[in-house]
């Protein structure tokens, strides 16, 4: 299971390099779970990281229930630091879900986020640009309820 890589033929090469997940935490969490069924991320700080690792690492070699409890960790690790970083990663990854639900948090906690540096962690063009069109968005919603109520 963990020698050939998933996509690859035994053959395509005698030498293989060792990924730097196979010497995580996080791969010793995947091999827990293999043996024993236990899923643990350990401590808090870190937690959004090794749930991104471990996800990774259960896609790869085909676990999905793993992945799934991956993904349950993820949603509920998002907060004013981990916001952007897991908003990056669900755009890299294609996770619709997770990514919807950074962009609600971003804009529901916005101060949060900025205050615990969530805005200098940023590093992806495009994630910014999303990120400042729900803002724009935002502020125009902000304006014609404004128009609104000085209407009425």
């Amino acid at each position: 299971m963990f020698g050939i890589p998933h996509g690859r033929s035994a053959n395509a090469s005698r030498e293989s390099t060792v990924s730097p997940l196979r010497t995580s935490p996080s791969f010793t969490a995947l091999v827990d779970y293999l043996l024993s069924d236990k899923f643990d991320l350990g401590e808090e700080e870190g937690r959004a990281q090794r749930a991104l690792d471990l996800r990774e690492l259960a896609q790869m070699y085909q676990v999905p229930r793993l992945e799934l409890l991956c993904a349950q960790a993820l949603q509920e690790s998002v907060a004013p630091a981990t916001a952007v970083p897991l908003l990056e990663a669900a755009h890299t990854t294609g996770d619709g879900r997770l990514l919807a639900q950074c962009r609600r948090y971003v804009a529901d906690h916005a101060a949060e986020v900025r205050a615990s540096g969530g805005v200098e962690q940023l590093r992806d063009f495009g994630v910014a640009k999303g990120l400042l069109g729900d803002a724009l968005d935002q502020v125009a919603e902000l304006k014609k309820g404004a128009l609104r109520v000085a209407a009425d």
